[in-house]
């Protein structure tokens, strides 16, 4: 069983930045893929970003690329989505999640955190 908290949510202006961070609590995090999925009112969850186990690889989706990065530390059991250049298109809930693979589908992923809201203000 993991635990995952979320943080670092907020209300923030268009072309702003916001860091948020997941923490793990429980089975060793650094066996588990971590993903980044994010759901907006009235919308489907979607893929954001995800990090394989060592860090080693990521992968973004098409929206988020090259504003987004997504990060871990082991050490610590954290994860964390630095994203850039923020949109009013960004606002939604951001949910980290831990899988045994790693995927861009949410359907691969057993453990969620509780969700952090991101509001961006044009």
């Amino acid at each position: 069983q993991v635990q995952l908290v979320e943080s670092g949510g907020g209300l923030v202006q268009a072309g702003s930045s916001l860091r948020l961070s997941c923490a793990a609590f429980g089975r060793t995090f650094s066996s588990y893929a971590t993903g980044w999925f994010r759901q907006a009112p009235g919308k489907e969850r979607e893929f954001v970003a995800c990090i394989g186990s060592s860090g080693a690889i990521t992968s973004y989706a098409d929206s988020v690329k090259g504003r987004f990065t997504v990060s871990r530390d082991n050490a610590k059991n954290t994860a964390a989505l630095q994203m850039n250049s923020l949109e009013p298109e960004d606002t939604a809930v951001y949910y980290c999640a831990a899988g045994k693979y790693l995927s861009t589908r949410y359907a691969e992923y057993d453990y969620w955190g509780q969700g952090t809201q991101v509001t961006v203000a044009s």
